[in-house]
């Protein structure tokens, strides 16, 4: 006899990149077609040779960096942050305001359980990011949808409609995963309004700040001198600086929040990655020049995408931004199974809009998304011309 599973468990769905890795278990590829990866949202080269040595010295010359070190994070790190923070959002942010987690997912399974338990709902714009919708059924709360249409921007109106005296959050994820759009200032605003409004918290994600098509702050939530009554942000290190293995991330909020997410991060991993910090630390201060490159970088990508997609027959392209393009495609079949046969036909691995919306969803059967960031521009042209002569 087995024994029991967590039914809340069972009740999500198995990690999407990794089914999606499954997938290529019996494809075969050649030379002169090589698989093209699109599938999941994260750098595939080292991090610059300078930080590489960073990290080689700090584990051969900082005994510490191989201890425990406090749950909250590197006192430097923490504080580096809120002074950036402070000039780039033009506020007032404090060190003891900031946490340092292992990797932004860590730091929003932390910032639910300081606020929701079982039976409490939070509001996700669909489509959403896997991993959040994934967190919340392990841990009971319920996921209220909020469609976002077309533009996929989702309508404060909308979402206020949704809240109910069970509602703890909406999360925000701008620039957005899946969609690539850019929530713009004034809708960002709007959401903080809403949710201090009805004493529930605005979750922002902004993993992908650093590769904003726009200029200066993105939004002004931090100009409100009493932001931390409504606002967590979360971040993640891993984009910036290509330190996915690392597992750094960070949690902006109150104190007291802090304080509670400190309870949960000490009983997962008691601290985060002492290398991964001590990199992040360099990072945010001697690699903004190579940074704003990076940058630079991905947004002629967006635009090698814009440019495809304009031509491309039948396809159409939603979103575009940071490392996305989110696409509906011309198929009679659903994504899911676009998305397998892809792999079969034009050796192109990407993920259905099946994996970023409710079941059943009408709209998540034609979508796409495409992690354009894995690929340069050659890498992009190449993938147009595989998209071009697939006939499913």
């Amino acid at each position: 006899m087995s024994l029991p599973l967590n039914p809340r468990f069972a009740a999500t769905f198995p990690p999407p990149v990794m089914e999606a890795r499954r997938w290529l278990e019996a494809a075969t590829f050649s030379k002169d077609r090589p698989l093209i990866n699109v599938s999941q949202a994260a750098p595939v080269d080292a991090p610059p040779p300078a930080l590489c040595k960073v990290i080689a010295e700090a584990a051969l010359t900082q005994p510490e960096s191989h201890l425990y070190g406090p749950v909250l994070g590197l006192p430097e790190l923490r504080a580096e942050v809120a002074n950036q923070w402070s000039v780039a959002y033009g506020g007032d942010i404090r060190a003891d305001e900031v946490a340092i987690t292992s990797g932004c997912n860590q730091a929003f399974a932390a910032t639910i359980a300081t606020l929701a338990g079982e039976g409490d709902e939070v509001i996700l714009p669909t489509p959403w990011y896997f991993n959040h919708k994934m967190w919340l059924d392990m841990q009971g709360v319920k996921t209220v949808p909020l469609p976002t249409g077309e533009t996929l921007l989702p309508e404060p109106d909308q979402a206020a409609k949704l809240v109910t005296p069970r509602t703890r959050a909406i999360v925000l994820v701008t620039p957005n995963n899946p969609g690539g759009v850019e929530y713009p200032a004034a809708l960002v605003r709007a959401y903080a309004n809403l949710c201090r409004r009805n004493n529930i918290a605005l979750i922002v994600d902004e993993t992908y700040r650093d590769f904003d098509s726009r200029t200066g702050a993105p939004h002004d939530l931090f100009t409100d001198p009493d932001w931390q009554d409504t606002l967590i942000q979360l971040y993640s290190f891993s984009k910036a600086y290509r330190l996915t293995g690392h597992r750094v991330g960070a949690m902006v909020a109150a104190p007291s929040r802090l304080a509670e997410a400190e309870k949960f991060l000490d009983t997962v991993t008691i601290c985060p990655n002492q290398l991964g910090q001590i990199a992040a630390l360099w990072g945010m201060r001697n690699l903004g020049d190579w940074l704003a490159g990076e940058r630079l970088e991905i947004l002629d990508r967006r635009t090698a995408i814009t440019e495809g997609f304009s031509v491309l027959t039948g396809w159409r392209l939603l979103g575009c931004g940071a490392y996305f393009a989110y696409v509906e495609h011309p198929f009679e079949m659903n994504s899911d199974v676009v998305a397998r046969k892809l792999v079969e036909d034009a050796a192109v691995l990407l993920l259905p809009g099946t994996m970023f919306t409710p079941e059943n969803n009408p709209a998540g059967k034609r979508q796409l998304r495409i992690a354009f960031a894995n690929i340069d521009r050659a890498g992009i042209g190449a993938l147009f011309d595989r998209l071009k002569s697939v006939a499913l």
